[in-house]
């Protein structure tokens, strides 16, 4: 049997040598993406050195243990070819081993954003007995009573809000407030953006500024830029900047149809003075058209 030395650095729960066979994935971890790279590098030091920090594990049927944190450490021992593992193992609720997972993760850093953000929500989710949907209202709705500093039927002061600020206490990580202002809009950034930012091929912060531009050929060609040329967020910015002065001629072209279309749309019920006034600026706006050219 392949086994490597190894060294305890905390007790968690049971310790145990356990088979990698008898270890399963759990399809709630938080971390979806692993650099090929970085699992080789880490295989590389546990060939030499051993597991220096153990897995966590839960029981599960038949004789089997839910992974809960170490997935890395997991997927490099396999390259390795080692038999068994270190583990502590420890019963927990799903919403104990997610907690525990997040909160592994987080402290590590090897979370990117997207991953961070989904994790949280489903802490939640399961913390609140709800779905995320439902969360994720939640939480706007407490944002908004925050900022109107509403008191009469507010959401701040239910039992949903206190398990939700217990959640983010507990994490240690941000405020919930944080949380709904800085990373709940991260999900709502376009589908190749997310794919991007998802599997770390970008940061964050110069993953929003390219989702600023409306035109999808031009957010995947300035996408592509930066990831390859490994662009700064100054540089980001600068591009986004310049594609969005060439947009102001055509949007300014869709905007004064637009006014010309709902002009005539409302003509009748203007009353004679509006209409007038309307009707003197168009003119002037078609002189100043013909003047330049």
């Amino acid at each position: 049997m392949k086994t490597l030395p190894n060294y305890q650095i905390r007790k968690f729960g049971d310790r145990r040598q356990i088979p990698i066979k008898q270890i399963v994935i759990s399809k709630v971890q938080p971390r979806k993406y692993f650099s090929e790279q970085s699992i080789n590098k880490l295989a590389a030091s546990i060939k030499s050195s051993g597991i220096l920090q153990d897995l966590i594990v839960r029981p599960i049927d038949k004789g089997k243990y839910e992974l809960v944190a170490g997935e890395r450490r997991y997927r490099a021992a396999q390259i390795v070819g080692l038999e068994t593992i270190p583990a502590q193992v420890k019963e927990m609720s799903d919403a104990e081993a997610l907690q525990c997972a997040l909160t592994e993760n987080i402290q590590r850093e090897d979370l990117n954003p997207i991953e961070e953000t989904e994790a949280i929500l489903r802490l939640l989710a399961i913390n609140l007995n709800d779905s995320v949907e439902k969360v994720r209202s939640l939480l706007h709705r407490m944002k908004n009573d925050a900022k109107k500093k509403v008191t009469t039927h507010s959401a701040m002061g239910t039992s949903e809000a206190e398990i939700v600020k217990s959640t983010f206490d507990s994490l240690g990580r941000m405020s919930w407030d944080s949380f709904v202002s800085n990373q709940l809009p991260l999900l709502k950034l376009p589908p190749e953006i997310l794919k991007a930012l998802g599997e770390g091929d970008i940061d964050y912060t110069k993953a929003k500024e390219i989702a600023k531009l409306k035109s999808e050929e031009e957010r995947l060609a300035l996408l592509e830029k930066a990831i390859a040329q490994k662009l700064t967020l100054r540089q980001v910015q600068k591009l986004v900047r310049e594609s969005k002065v060439s947009e102001l001629p055509d949007q300014l072209e869709t905007e004064i149809s637009d006014l010309a279309k709902q002009f005539r749309r409302s003509k009748a019920r203007l009353s004679p003075q509006k209409r007038s006034e309307i009707e003197g600026l168009l003119k002037r706006l078609k002189l100043l058209l013909y003047e330049e050219s």
